[in-house]
């Protein structure tokens, strides 16, 4: 089944990437400003053919209602596995930096975590296989082209996930509020895969069991917790923070 890409930065992205796109469809009703033009001259290139079509051909494929203007059909992202992820991190010559996400169910949480994950240098990002957002057009929106860089693992078990990412050295840390910790105070230049509870819910209990250090987000507010994605945010550019002596 094809992916569909809207948007005119993800589709620009997924060119960029050369991810397999088997046509475009761009509205006649847009302009053709810089971005649009690159598109046009990147799908020349790779020899993927551009369909004009009206607005409300767009909207018939559109899952987010703001493509912008043009829609790129492609081939799914595919997931890799654990091992595989393990193998590129290892290619990289870094201390492993992996963000794990049990149980966001929210596209718009794991498209901004995928966005956040590559600014700050995170090498993959761990999911579950039920349950779970999966890597679907609002993702790829909402991730700005951040999608096409960041290796995504699927797991069917996150708890097992944990004890294969020991046995490879990899010191995991679980973000929950009663963590004995703040999250300021642990060492993201070791090995790390930092886990984020899904929304509402927060990590599940043999999860958090299974976690090395248990670590929290000081508040001072009413509100107990923190949107998901906000709460990787702040998480992931710490371990960019440390990692990078700023």
């Amino acid at each position: 089944m094809a992916d569909i890409i809207e948007g005119r930065n993800p589709v620009m992205e997924a060119l960029r990437a050369e991810r397999p796109i088997n046509r475009i469809l761009l509205s006649r009703n847009v302009q053709r400003h810089s971005v649009i033009g690159q598109i046009l001259h990147l799908s020349r290139e790779q020899g993927i053919p551009v369909e004009y079509v009206d607005d409300a051909a767009l909207q018939k494929y559109s899952s987010t209602g703001a493509t912008q203007g043009i829609i790129a059909l492609a081939a799914a992202k595919d997931y890799i596995s654990l091992d595989d992820l393990l193998k590129i991190t290892k290619a990289k010559n870094e201390p492993t930096l992996y963000c794990i996400l049990d149980g966001i169910e929210d596209p718009q949480n794991l498209g901004a975590i995928l966005r956040t994950a590559d600014a700050t240098g995170f090498h993959g990002i761990i999911i579950r296989t039920r349950r779970a957002a999966g890597l679907t057009a609002v993702v790829a929106k909402v991730s700005a082209g951040a999608i096409e860089y960041v290796p995504v693992a699927r797991v069917t078990n996150i708890a097992q996930c944990l004890e294969i990412l020991k046995i490879a050295n990899v010191w995991t840390v679980g973000i929950d509020m009663h963590g004995d910790q703040a999250y300021t105070k642990v060492d993201y230049r070791n090995p790390t895969a930092v886990v984020i509870g899904g929304e509402g819910k927060g990590i599940s209990e043999l999860v958090r069991k299974r976690c090395d250090i248990l670590a929290h987000i000081p508040m001072k507010g009413k509100i107990s917790s923190l949107n998901a994605s906000v709460a990787a945010a702040l998480i992931m550019y710490e371990a960019f923070r440390q990692r990078n002596s700023f």
